[in-house]
């Protein structure tokens, strides 16, 4: 998963004091607590998605995740090529943040700015209240995306080894 640059970028999207929501920073830092991968650089990001266009410049893969609302079953887990199509938009009006994830991936589209490969992760949320901590569900979806985005990061890396 190594670009021209060969640097990757994930990011954890989200809001620490709104249960659910903040299920992308939580995988963020769990990523960031485990084993690292050569050229892999881990972000957070609480707030505005416009902020994201700066973040894409930075690589040439990001491994975006947030939580999401499309009448799944909470935890369910959703992955996205964001270069293969949009993202249903519906599914992101979870979010705490003034524009959604969606429509920041449109943006940096339309702009040229959408990197060559962009990877959306999104867990179905129980709750967005304040105050509370994920659900049983959203967490243990979190232990899962972990793994599948480790698993991912690993083998592009032994890929770009072997090439």
């Amino acid at each position: 998963m190594e670009g021209a640059a060969g640097r990757t970028l994930v990011i954890g999207i989200g809001n620490p004091a709104r249960a659910d929501d903040a299920v992308g920073r939580v995988v963020a830092r769990r990523l960031r607590a485990g084993e690292t991968l050569p050229g892999v650089e881990i972000a957070e990001l609480e707030g505005e998605t416009t902020s994201l266009l700066a973040l894409f410049e930075r690589a040439d893969v990001v491994i975006l995740i947030d939580a999401c609302a499309s009448n799944r079953a909470p935890g369910t887990i959703h992955r996205f090529d964001a270069q293969a199509g949009s993202l249903p938009a519906t599914a992101f009006n979870v979010s705490t943040h003034g524009l959604g994830l969606a429509e920041a991936i449109e943006l940096a589209r339309v702009l040229g700015q959408l990197p060559p490969r962009c990877i959306v992760y999104a867990i179905e949320a129980a709750s967005v209240e304040p105050g509370q901590s994920l659900s049983p569900q959203v967490a243990a979806a979190a232990d899962t995306v972990c793994e599948r985005i480790f698993t991912e990061l690993a083998s592009a890396a032994g890929e770009s080894q072997h090439a």
